[in-house]
């Protein structure tokens, strides 16, 4: 109970702490700073940034979720990089999503104020079983931010899809040795009865590494999972792909898959449609979108 009283004391005061810094002190847009969820147990959290893949952005990630952290003086540091330099915020599932509201609405206040503020590869993430499927407006509205490109086809915002796909492994060739491969979500994969389930095919998870997780993808030639990014990146190389979906953002990429549940997963994957063409397109949109963002941010 103490620490529970702890933690909720410490989540308002460094909350009041950043509202205060960023209304009452002077903004500037000097220099750049890409925030995102820097989550190095999701591997998607961690390659979903386009810090990664373009040399005027390198340096420049930092967890958004930084205005909570004091020790080692990380909440000062990001507060001062939210005073002084232009944002780029995404990717990943960061609208509609509790856990991510507070910073968005931090970055909608000082666009607001005048900072020059680029939302990139973002998306809805509404852990409601009631609007998957059925998301029609973001939590924020996007229009406020200056250059906004989101991941979700039908929704506000120009579409530009993960910036992941720019990543050099995509460019491999892979050799199928496996007909179907489980990739369970970081909390699914503790379930024990339900890895069990499955324990007859080739499993693995988003906590692995990329190389691991695409090495896995690519000698598949169809792949069941929980994922979004594991979604995402088997039909980069052209997989079929069922979905057990946990979230709303399944449900507004371009491509669909086959929506399923563990229970059925097996018998619904021969549904399964594989596209090509993709990764070539979404690298498109990306490239081009980092042109427009250049043009903006003066890179």
């Amino acid at each position: 109970m103490f620490e529970k009283i702890k933690k909720s004391w410490h989540r308002k005061t460094t909350r009041a702490k950043a509202k205060r810094v960023l209304s009452n002190q002077p903004i500037h847009n000097e220099g750049v700073v890409n925030l995102h969820c820097l989550d190095t147990d999701n591997v998607g959290d961690l390659f979903c940034a386009p810090h990664n893949y373009f040399d005027k952005l390198n340096n420049t990630g930092v967890d958004l979720r930084d205005y909570y952290v004091t020790h080692d003086n990380r909440n000062e540091h990001y507060l001062n990089d939210l005073l002084q330099k232009q944002l780029i915020v995404g990717g990943g599932g960061l609208l509609n999503r509790n856990a991510f509201q507070f910073a968005i609405d931090l970055f909608e206040h000082l666009a607001d104020r005048g900072k020059k503020t680029v939302l990139w590869g973002l998306g809805h993430n509404s852990k409601n079983t009631f609007e998957f499927g059925k998301i029609t407006a973001y939590s924020t509205d996007v229009s406020k931010f200056g250059l906004v490109g989101t991941r979700d086809y039908s929704m506000p915002g120009e579409y530009v899809p993960c910036v992941s796909c720019m990543h050099e492994l995509f460019d491999k060739s892979y050799e199928v040795t496996d007909e179907i491969g489980i990739i369970f979500h970081r909390d699914t994969i503790q379930k024990n009865d339900l890895v069990n389930k499955f324990a007859d095919y080739p499993c693995t998870s988003n906590t692995t590494n990329l190389e691991e997780l695409l090495n896995f993808i690519g000698s598949k030639e169809s792949l069941i999972t929980d994922s979004y990014h594991a979604m995402y990146w088997s039909m980069l190389l052209g997989k079929k792909v069922a979905v057990v979906p946990n979230s709303s953002k399944f449900y507004d990429f371009k491509y669909k898959p086959v929506f399923t549940n563990f229970e059925s997963a097996l018998s619904d994957l021969k549904n399964a449609e594989a596209y090509s063409g993709i990764l070539e397109e979404c690298r498109t949109l990306n490239t081009g979108f980092y042109e427009k963002v250049g043009n903006y941010l003066n890179l």
